[in-house]
């Protein structure tokens, strides 16, 4: 038995091939958004946002495969990543389509759930 506790279980990917596909969708979906922000001309404000977040969503795409909830940090930079497009200024109108496009996709792939995990938990209220 103390061997057993000695030994270590190998990190498992968490969920279904449909949560994993979602997150392999936004890990392509962070990768663009890096090499968007340097394929044409952006405003330093909508570069910099760019290209940070295109790191994120990939860190956080890759962290979600393993721990599920991470996925719901990714819905939160979408959220940013959509108003940014129309709040930042920008010098041309494809960084607006690009950006508020891709935040509409990593949004709604974020939200997909690992297999048998709600879509969203409900707490439950605390004995007191």
């Amino acid at each position: 038995m103390a061997q057993e506790a000695i030994r270590r279980k190998p990190l498992e990917l968490t969920g279904d091939r449909r949560s994993r596909t979602a997150r392999a969708v936004n890990i392509v979906l962070g990768t663009w958004l890096f090499i968007s922000a340097f394929a044409w001309r952006h405003s330093p404000a909508q570069m910099n946002n760019t290209w940070i977040l295109g790191v994120l969503v990939v860190l956080f795409a890759v962290i979600a495969l393993w721990t599920s909830t991470a996925r719901f940090v990714n819905t939160a930079l979408a959220v940013w990543l959509f108003i940014s497009a129309f709040a930042l200024p920008a010098d041309t109108i494809a960084t607006v389509w690009n950006n508020a496009l891709v935040a509409l996709a990593v949004f709604i792939s974020s939200l997909v759930p690992a297999h048998g995990e709600p879509m969203l938990r409900r707490r439950r209220p605390q004995p007191v």
